[in-house]
């Protein structure tokens, strides 16, 4: 075993055995990795389908407007904020469990409290429609149908100019 240099001094050389046995185990490492690298996902991009005219409203969908002016329509129906908190509740009842939704088109000039008292009228039936739900729980055999979910939409007027930043 050499322990250093002449006279006994220390050897200044640097040990290449660990180091080559570090490259050869990394060079591996990428020899097995490399032809991974190369597998791709195959994506199939649906294709939009135009028609002539738009397919009619689903009856299971519930459709709350809001006009510019504040005028809230329940489907067809003109309604108030507390007529939606009481019919909107049976109307979720129908829906299937766990597809409970609500669209909510809005127009871009309804003030900002306006929604918020459509959406806090939404929660409340969300929670009457659960409360209802649990009272029949042998005809749902057991499940609740869940929160309602909501899906808003603004409209915005046809000469509307839009603000650019």
């Amino acid at each position: 075993m050499d322990a250093g240099g002449p006279k006994g001094k220390a050897k200044s050389d640097i040990n290449v055995t660990p180091l080559i046995d570090i490259v050869l185990v990394l060079l591996i490492v990428f020899i097995v990795m490399v032809p991974g690298l190369d597998r791709a996902t195959k994506v199939v991009v649906p294709q939009v389908v135009q028609t002539s005219k738009p397919s009619p409203p689903d009856p299971n969908n519930i459709l709350i407007q809001v006009d510019q002016d504040g005028t809230l329509m329940l489907q067809s129906d003109k309604i108030d904020v507390q007529g939606l908190k009481d019919r909107l509740p049976d109307a979720v009842l129908l829906q299937p469990l766990n597809y409970r939704k609500v669209f909510l088109k809005v127009d871009e000039d309804v003030r900002y409290q306006n929604m918020v008292d459509i959406l806090d009228a939404i929660r409340v039936a969300s929670d009457d429609a659960k409360k209802k739900s649990l009272e029949q729980i042998d005809k749902f055999q057991g499940q609740d149908g869940g929160d309602i979910k909501v899906a808003v939409s603004l409209r915005k007027r046809a000469g509307a100019a839009v603000p650019v930043s």
